[in-house]
């Protein structure tokens, strides 16, 4: 009897092992920091910017949001074991380092003070700083016609404020809350003319209640060079090149700007080449 009891036990033990041991090989398969399919990954996006990266009663939409899933269906995951995160421009770097997602892909300019603490694939998309104005508005066709305008950008944002040391130094320079409250006065004259990147201006544009009320200068101010942001030294900045690359050589790319900026009349750089950063 006392064998049979140890026997007994022994069996219990060793099923106890055998599970525990298949749960920990479940997790890491959840961790999505491989990128080898499976589980989830978890993908740091803007929440709150049209066109580029938003959170909308249907879900999520954007550009960006575009981009990130058609990388990660080449990484193995479909669309719904894709965790969205919202990651603000101050937070970013944190959430690489910290783990909080797998990576980012939120109008994340490349440069070389973030490129100290992250690492980035692409560039994906090349825009420049430029300037909102009104559909028929004809006095503002360069920089320089700025001077004098109101010019608003977001409250914190350094846009308008370079435009005014380097461009036009009698620009009258306003601050809002939110680009929603530049649009709506620009759409009141209250304003002149709102300024930042040119893709999160045409995003905002496309919106369907600001449709045709609005177009883009086309003045080109600086070159922002958009980025999927990693860990650094993460292998997925490899797989995500890989992904981009396809992405614009079948066509999606390409499919994804026309859907997101076309409505504004975005006139688009072509797709970058991996690794080619524009100063």
């Amino acid at each position: 009897m006392k064998l049979r009891k140890v026997t007994a036990a022994s069996a219990v033990v060793l099923a106890l092992a055998v599970t525990a041991t298949a749960c920990g090989s479940d997790n890491k398969k959840d961790s999505g920091s491989s990128g080898s399919g499976g589980g989830k990954i978890t993908v740091g996006i803007k929440f709150d910017q049209p066109g580029i990266g938003q959170k909308t009663p249907q879900g999520y939409a954007g550009f960006d949001v575009d981009v990130a899933t058609y990388v990660a269906g080449k990484l193995g995951y479909k669309p719904d074991q894709i965790q969205w995160k919202e990651t603000k421009s101050a937070e970013r770097e944190n959430a690489l380092s910290r783990g909080d997602v797998d990576f980012i892909a939120a109008s994340y300019s490349i440069t070389p003070a973030r490129q100290q603490k992250v690492d980035f694939a692409g560039p994906y998309l090349l825009a420049h700083q430029d300037v909102l104005i009104r559909a028929d508005d004809t006095a503002i066709k360069s920089p320089s016609d700025l001077n004098s305008k109101k010019l608003c950008s977001v409250t914190g944002s350094t846009s308008a404020q370079n435009v005014h040391d380097k461009l036009a130094p009698k620009a009258q320079l306003q601050q809002y809350p939110t680009y929603s409250a530049c649009l709506t006065g620009l759409q009141n004259k209250a304003i002149d003319a709102l300024t930042t990147d040119d893709s999160i201006l045409a995003g905002y544009a496309s919106q369907a209640a600001f449709k045709g009320k609005f177009k883009l200068g086309g003045f080109k101010m600086t070159n922002e060079n958009y980025g999927i942001g990693v860990k650094k030294g993460s292998d997925l900045k490899a797989k995500i090149n890989t992904a981009l690359e396809a992405m614009v050589s079948d066509g999606s790319w390409q499919k994804a700007v026309d859907k997101n900026f076309g409505p504004a009349n975005y006139k688009n750089e072509p797709a970058p080449k991996i690794g080619n950063i524009v100063s």
